[in-house]
């Protein structure tokens, strides 16, 4: 990930195996994780039954935020791709009990359209 990528805020995809064994205590049985997307020291992570935002905090980053949307609980969700002078794709999710969309910004190389492909999977499925 480039350190202009991280300073910006837009996500990078990283290895599924390696986020995968960092999330092994908090996973459900039968839960995998699909893709996964890191913002400086944040991550988004996609499993099989929900989607688990990441927040590190503080200084040392020690103190972390997990946050956890089931699929059931998307009541909407869009995606902006990428432009000529807007370089970064932009997701948007509604979670019932929430007034405003959850907003994520991906870098242009980042596979947005996959992650809405399970995005669709999961909740059109219900």
């Amino acid at each position: 990930m480039g350190i202009l990528d991280a300073l910006s805020g837009r996500q990078q995809a990283v290895s599924v195996t390696e986020v995968g064994s960092e999330l092994a205590p908090f996973l459900a049985d039968g839960e995998q994780v699909e893709h996964a997307f890191r913002v400086f020291r944040d991550m988004l992570v996609f499993t099989n039954r929900r989607l688990i935002s990441i927040d590190r905090q503080g200084v040392t980053g020690k103190k972390v935020d997990y946050r956890s949307v089931p699929y059931s609980n998307i009541t909407m969700f869009s995606k902006e791709s990428a432009g000529v002078l807007d370089l970064d794709a932009e997701l948007k999710l509604w979670v019932r009990g929430l007034s405003e969309p959850l907003q994520f910004s991906f870098n242009k190389d980042a596979p947005i359209n996959d992650v809405y492909r399970v995005l669709s999977a999961h909740i059109l499925a219900a």
